[in-house]
């Protein structure tokens, strides 16, 4: 039903009409937990592995409140089975009371036997590390991303900087020319 004004025109609701178009979807929380930004800048990943990891009720609290680093985190193989070193995890004041806390604990990772053999062989013979890349959650499960990484050299860092830096100046110039 349209209202009429004086000059026989439509009234229309500007106000429902607007609320109409600003309805927007809320944008879905990010599945990423924490990033080892680091591990790029000093390692060439080759490949890239999901592990899931064996944590503690504390644990996944703070990871939930994005309380964890991985920047001096790596991955060692020990008795046919993996393991998460120096992933520092800060316990939530309100969230473990009863429980001692570790933040620096040793943590289990879990994949499949034949990831594990493949990943062995690569590490032990022909000089590989193992290097955590990502955490994230996956189907309400946190997951870790490991990479299979050869240490880079000085001047291998020196070229990717230059080269990453050349993109950046290309983009800018192709921007504003």
């Amino acid at each position: 039903m349209n209202e009429y004004c004086l000059d026989d025109k439509p009234v229309r609701n500007y106000n429902r009409e607007m609320a109409k178009k600003q309805k927007k979807k809320p944008k879905a929380p990010s599945s990423t937990i924490a990033l080892n930004k680091v591990a790029r800048h000093d390692y060439f990943i080759e490949d890239k592995y999901e592990a899931g990891i064996a944590l503690q009720g504390w644990e996944v609290k703070s990871l939930r409140d994005n309380r964890v680093q991985l920047k001096e985190s790596y991955v060692v193989i020990q008795k046919s089975e993996a393991f998460l070193f120096g992933a520092h995890i800060t316990s939530m004041t309100s969230a473990s009371t009863h429980v001692q806390t570790d933040a620096r604990r040793t943590r289990k990772l879990l994949l499949h036997r034949e990831e594990l053999n493949k990943l062995i062989g690569l590490v032990e013979r022909k000089g590989y590390a193992l290097v955590p890349l990502a955490l994230y959650w996956k189907k309400g499960r946190a997951k870790l991303e490991i990479g299979l990484a050869k240490g880079k050299k000085q001047h291998d860092k020196r070229a990717a900087s230059k080269e990453r830096d050349w993109q950046r100046e290309k983009e800018r110039i192709f921007k504003h020319g």
